[in-house]
């Protein structure tokens, strides 16, 4: 009797006549057309028959038989198991070995697949991108971020949140009510974060609440708290990624940043601890003024150990206005050092610079362009029920959820409406400049640095960075030629 079911790190969703399917793991993705949704929800995370399937899937189709359906069905679970989303044997446990599951013993640069339509097709895009377009005269959410609390065990020197309002947790009973409410709009990611979210003495219930809700989670921490609960109930999760900050492997320079002695130690031994168990992992390794000189040791140490790390040299101001946060900002000659480095070092980036097209971006009409994807998939809320656009704009208060629903912020708030309407004309400045292509223009660290939160007024600052990024990229293209 063959058997099917999704694989762990997969996960469906039906978005009115599409179907989603994604590995997370493998940053895999397919879309299907509404009979494609009826093949797909007809899976499940236990095993089932193929009679059992059929048997759901036939009564959505008038005056076809099951015998008919099977071959169909059959065919349609071969592309996907091809493709690495589902399992499929004559036991449970062939199911289970075939399941296997992210391992950093196993990683592989990723290979790229051949197309399969018209039943099921590869998303170009990537899952936001694709969802966005698909949706975009009715933004539908996918990602939802929840601060569980605001309270943090460090004091990073560039933090944008003010030190003194780092001191409420979320109220146990909202959190199992904002759950309930992702479920109902078919969420499809939840991220934890804080401040420090296992600061939070129920951390670990709050986790394993959310898996009973099939979400992709991903859990944003310092690590110096994690414990053998902690990694046990990550284990048992699904967890799309764990993210942590790891400024430095010389711990005075990491713990300078952190203000928090030994945390290098406590940081960096929780990652290994975490690899060692086989659970997904972004390093993020912010440059400042402290760490310009060895940051790229993070970045060897975590390729070292296969885990993904980014680095960014853009810091933003703090929601309240305050600005002494980004005195650790690095000068445009410190940006122009590591984007060289960057550049050097990178042969995918260097790829990309190279093609005959790179420049093509700056010639194209973007005034319709939308400036950025805030509240188009993805929202955020802090412990008191704030619900504000995206991470570091918490000043941006677009509705409680104490007051009122998830739903009703998400359609009918008056600042997210507002947001979803703004285009890149509305900053008229932008549309002729030769560095838009190498600016990502934010309208939080706009407000963060202006005194009086206004998101449209443009920072300079940002306009330096991408016309030195500019010049940078034509003299290496020139030297390269």
């Amino acid at each position: 009797m063959k058997l099917y079911r999704q694989k762990f790190d997969t996960f469906i969703r039906q978005y009115g006549d599409i179907g989603y399917i994604t590995n997370r793991s493998d940053f895999a993705d397919r879309v299907v057309d509404a009979s494609g949704v009826v093949f797909l929800k007809a899976l499940s995370r236990s095993p089932r028959s193929l009679d059992e399937i059929a048997g759901d899937i036939v009564i959505a189709f008038k005056d076809v038989l099951q015998d008919t359906l099977k071959p169909d069905i059959i065919e349609f679970y071969r592309v996907l198991e091809e493709d690495g989303f589902i399992v499929s044997g004559e036991t449970v446990q062939e199911l289970d070995a075939k399941d296997r599951r992210f391992s950093y013993a196993a990683l592989q640069p990723k290979t790229i697949r051949k197309d399969f339509s018209p039943v099921t097709r590869r998303a170009q895009k990537s899952t936001q991108d694709f969802l966005e377009e698909h949706f975009k005269d009715n933004p539908h959410l996918t990602s939802f971020q929840i601060e569980l609390t605001s309270r943090c065990n460090e004091r990073c020197v560039h933090c944008y949140i003010p030190h003194e309002n780092k001191i409420s947790d979320i109220e146990s009973a909202l959190f199992y009510d904002v759950l309930d409410q992702c479920r109902d709009m078919e969420l499809l990611s939840l991220t934890l974060s804080g401040g420090e979210p296992m600061v939070h003495k129920k951390f670990c219930d709050f986790l394993h609440k959310a898996k009973e809700y099939d979400f992709s989670i991903g859990i944003l921490s310092n690590l110096t708290l994690l414990n053998d609960d902690i990694i046990a109930e990550m284990k048992a999760n699904r967890l799309s990624s764990v993210q942590v900050s790891l400024y430095s492997m010389n711990p005075e320079i990491h713990d300078s940043i952190t203000k928090l002695p030994g945390s290098f130690y406590k940081t960096r031994d929780a990652i290994l601890r975490l690899i060692d168990n086989d659970i997904p992992l972004q390093i993020s390794c912010p440059t400042m003024k402290q760490n310009k000189n060895c940051y790229v040791d993070v970045l060897n140490w975590a390729h070292k150990h296969k885990c993904r790390v980014i680095t960014d040299y853009i810091l933003m101001a703090r929601y309240d206005h305050t600005t002494d946060n980004i005195d650790n900002r690095l000068s445009l000659d410190e940006v122009g050092g590591i984007i060289s480095t960057i550049i050097g070092n990178d042969p995918d980036y260097q790829r990309e610079i190279l093609r005959d097209d790179f420049f093509r971006e700056e010639q194209r009409d973007r005034g319709e362009d939308r400036v950025c994807g805030v509240c188009i998939s993805s929202i955020c809320m802090v412990a008191n029920g704030n619900v504000y656009p995206c991470s570091g704009w918490q000043d941006y208060v677009c509705g409680n959820l104490y007051e009122t629903t998830l739903r009703d912020i998400w359609e009918n708030s008056p600042k997210v409406k507002y947001l979803r309407g703004l285009r890149k004309k509305d900053f008229p400045q932008c549309l002729n400049c030769p560095g838009q292509g190498f600016c990502a223009m934010c309208m939080v660290r706009n407000a963060n640095e202006d005194a009086d939160g206004n998101p449209l007024h443009i920072n300079e600052h940002f306009c330096k960075v991408a016309a030195l990024n500019r010049k940078i990229v034509l003299d290496w293209k020139a030297w390269k030629a």
